[in-house]
């Protein structure tokens, strides 16, 4: 047995009527005479035994009629013995649809005793019958299973007792479903009048229930709820809930017909404009806009395969609305592709001494820097057309990296534009959205080819090792086709998806440290290294560029003040600690604002700035010598250490106690440190009968080795030295001078091998006040890359193993007159008691030793 919702499988020749149902008294059913309608009534009695009906997807109301399709053989057995008999089933709902032998518990236990009005047979052969919903019957026992069920019925009747809250629930229900009808334009007006006719309100319930869209489980509760008030209540939700949809429906369908209204009314009005205007020779406004994108197209001189694309896309333009949001879209991808400079460029004027005349206006020393910058501008000068190199310009912050990206465009009459990469996560600012996204727009590299109007610009990458990655995509994979001359030149941004040329580009990097960057990317570029400045290039600097500066920004250049050169000595040996000039360029506007509030209120305070005068504007001195601080002393030695913003030192502590040979190691130090401190371990061990210390001395004692500034990680393989000479300085009670640096990675057979950052290291050691530094034979070479002045102060001591390392650390310094620092020119103190403490250092990142 099979039937869906209402009328879904009901037959042409067939109709529902829904009417009255008939009165319930003890078993016995008022039926109505069809050929009377109504006027003459029988009687007829619902058995207390019936054959069992399953229905699927489908519920049978008293007082509803019903055409149900035969689908199944077990069914027709029970429609034969009932038409063969009282012509009355037990009509009950499957649970599920799709069983199709059910047994007892795929049924429901309350049903409805239905009389079969029709056997109606179709013209394919199916059969449908049309049951008449007579009474709400609840199934006590089955008697018979074979060949069909037959089960012992209670049919249950409506008790209903005359309340004002029932009258109410009535009205307000009638009021609901004349609601329903007004909303549903399918349903006939007839259907107002049959239910105004129905006075009984458990027929009023079913009723609406059986022409409510309701799934079969309401429509289950519902058949077997037997409560009038409460069936009314449940049926009054479903109404509303119908009529909450039908009005949302409603609003929603008269929104779209009157879009469509307004679209079909303004497509009728134009074209009418259209041939009007076509009639006066006129031109509508968007055909002018489209002229105009033509005439564009044709000036910005594209290439052939991007020309075409342009023009595809006007073409497409033509045949959008312009209400259509598309409209919008394709017309500012064209306006993209119009504003890009194609064949725009700037005139290369390369003249060597006129670039090397700006170089060295714009920054003073970097002459390896400029070298190679010169030798770059040689090469474009006699082949224009060539592919050079991508320049990475790699150092600490605050040494002029993007300042050299300007002084090149100047030096080359081209445009200067720059990105910052710092933080830049998504692949999407370098090649751009694809145009199917709300708000999509180019990458950062074709937008500011737009601004400079150019395509042949000095193209600024600052902080690319800042790059970050995430589930957005990697925006260095993404610079690859970028920075590789070979492919560049057919760069395709997602946006547009055209190629452009970047070949013609000067793209220039910028980055601190290079390990962060992807071997892939660094590959593609050409590193020039920019270490940190010396005390006297930074004095230079500050007068000859950061003085004068600060004196126009703060309005003091006609204002006579001077800053005297033993001040800018001062400001850079006690205020300053940095690879770079940062910092010193804040000192000087610190400086420059003092004395613009004491001109600005009349004081008579003099406007040369001395050194006498800077503890009162900066206060008391920030840095001072560590060396020059230090007192020598057993176990402690001083480290060079290279970190991203320049050379640092780093003291190197040792203590032994009473224990059991155990070796301790802190300071917040990596794996690499850790193991260079085991190799030194090893060798005093491995040379311990040499050096005269007894086994039982190591074996009873346990050493401790603490690099200072504990919240700072430290690594690196060439901390072996500092730590082997500390192990051997406390060993045998003697100290290693404290204005002697040393740097170096030991092996266990005792040789010193070559480390890394000489330039950097040397400079700290310098900036630090030491005096001498122990450096690893293969590393003298490195000293050509030290400034002469300070080559001239600093006793440079190679070493090739532990033995000449132990005979240079403990001999003692020479004399070596030092240009007049801060360091050199203290005043003796008194006679020191107390023990130095090393030095707190404050290297900004993790620092490699």
């Amino acid at each position: 047995m099979s039937s869906k919702d209402d009328n879904k499988n009901l037959p042409e020749n067939v109709s529902v009527v829904l009417g009255e149902p008939i009165g319930v008294s003890d078993g016995v059913v008022s039926v109505s005479n069809e050929e009377g309608e109504g006027e003459s009534k029988s009687t007829t009695r619902i058995p207390d035994e019936l054959p069992i009906l399953p229905l699927r997807e489908s519920v049978v109301f008293p007082g509803t009629i019903v055409p149900l399709k035969v689908m199944r053989d077990k069914v027709q057995r029970v429609l034969d013995a009932a038409i063969a008999g009282s012509r009355i089933v037990c009509a009950v709902p499957q649970r599920d649809g799709d069983t199709e032998d059910p047994t007892l518990d795929d049924l429901y236990r309350v049903g409805t005793a239905c009389a079969i009005l029709k056997l109606v047979r179709l013209d394919d052969g199916s059969e449908t019958i049309i049951v008449h919903g007579l009474a709400r019957v609840g199934i006590v026992d089955i008697k018979q299973t074979l060949p069909y069920w037959i089960a012992a019925v209670k049919t249950r009747q409506d008790e209903v007792t005359a309340s004002t809250e029932l009258d109410a629930l009535v009205h307000s229900i009638r009021q609901s479903a004349h609601r329903v009808i007004e909303l549903s334009p399918n349903v006939p007006d007839e259907a107002a009048a049959v239910i105004d006719t129905i006075e009984s309100p458990g027929a009023l319930a079913d009723f609406l229930a059986a022409n409510l869209p309701l799934d079969l489980v309401q429509r289950q509760e519902i058949l077997e709820t037997f409560s009038v008030e409460d069936r009314l209540r449940k049926v009054n939700e479903a109404v509303a809930r119908q009529i909450e949809i039908l009005e949302v429906s409603q609003k929603i369908q008269s929104q779209v017909r009157d879009r469509m209204d307004k679209s079909q009314r303004e497509y009728y009005l134009r074209e009418q404009l259209k041939a009007i205007q076509q009639e006066l020779g006129l031109a509508d406004a968007r055909s002018t806009e489209v002229e105009k994108l033509r005439e564009r197209i044709k000036e910005a001189k594209m290439p052939e395969p991007v020309e075409k694309q342009a023009d595809r896309e006007v073409e497409r333009l033509e045949s959008i609305p312009q209400a259509s949001p598309e409209y919008s879209v394709s017309l500012e991808y064209v306006n993209w592709l119009c504003s890009l400079p194609w064949s725009v460029q700037t005139t290369d004027r390369i003249n060597l001494k006129r670039a090397a005349q700006i170089l060295n206006e714009d920054h003073y020393g970097l002459d390896k820097v400029k070298k190679r910058i010169l030798e770059f501008l040689a090469v474009r000068h006699l082949r224009p057309d060539g592919k050079g190199p991508i320049l990475c310009f790699s150092g600490p912050p605050g040494v002029g990296k993007t300042s050299l990206g300007k002084s090149i465009a100047r030096a080359m009459n081209r445009k200067f534009i720059r990105i910052a990469l710092g933080g830049t996560r998504d692949e999407a600012d370098i090649r751009g959205h694809r145009r199917t996204y709300i708000g999509a727009m180019p990458g950062r590299i074709i937008q500011e080819i737009r601004k400079a109007e150019a395509n042949n610009p000095v193209f600024m990458l600052d902080e690319v090792d800042k790059l970050g990655a995430d589930f957005r995509g990697d925006p260095a994979s993404a610079l690859l086709e970028v920075l590789d001359p070979a492919q560049n030149a057919t760069f395709t941004d997602r946006y547009l998806d055209v190629p452009f040329d970047l070949s013609n580009v000067f793209f220039v990097a910028t980055a601190n440290y290079m390990d962060a960057i992807p071997s892939p990317l660094r590959d593609r570029m050409e590193i020039i290294r920019l270490t940190g400045y010396t005390h006297r290039e930074k004095v230079q600097i500050a007068k000859r560029y950061l003085v004068p500066r600060q004196l126009e920004q703060t309005g003091l250049e006609k204002a006579g003040v001077k800053f005297d050169e033993q001040a800018l000595r001062e400001i850079v040996a006690k205020y300053t600690l940095e690879a770079g000039v940062r910092e010193l360029d804040r000192r000087i506007s610190a400086l420059c604002r003092a004395r613009a509030k004491a001109i600005v209120e009349g004081s008579r305070r003099s406007r040369r700035v001395s050194a006498a005068s800077l503890a009162k504007d900066l206060g008391p001195p920030i840095h001072e010598s560590d060396v020059a601080a230090a007192e020598a002393m057993p176990g402690v030695v001083t480290g060079l250490a290279f970190t991203p913003v320049g050379g640092e030192i780093l003291f190197v502590e040792a203590r032994r106690m009473p224990g059991s040979g155990q070796l301790k190691m802190t300071g917040q130090i990596g794996d690499v440190m850790r193991e260079s401190a085991q190799a030194a371990h090893s060798l005093i061990r491995h040379h311990a009968r040499k050096w005269k210390i007894t086994n039982k001395e190591l074996q009873t004692s346990d050493i401790h080795i603490h690099v200072p500034a504990g919240a700072i990680p430290k690594d690196g393989p060439s901390a072996g030295v500092a730590m082997f000479m500390a192990l051997a300085s406390m060993l045998a009670n003697r100290a290693v001078p404290a204005t002697t640096g040393m740097t170096g990675e030991i092996t266990l057979r005792g040789a010193i091998l070559p480390v890394g950052g000489v330039r950097e290291k040397v400079l700290a050691a310098h900036r630090a006040g030491l005096t001498r530094i122990i450096l690893p034979q293969r590393n003298m070479r490195d000293l050509t890359e030290i400034p002469d002045d300070i080559r001239k102060q600093i006793e440079f001591m190679p070493v090739k193993t532990i033995d000449g390392l132990l005979k240079a650390a403990f001999a003692p310094p020479r004399s070596k007159k030092r240009k007049s620092t801060a360091s050199t020119k203290k005043k003796k103190t008194k006679k020191k008691t107390a023990k130095p403490t090393p030095r707190k250092s404050t290297p900004k990142k993790t620092a490699k030793k």
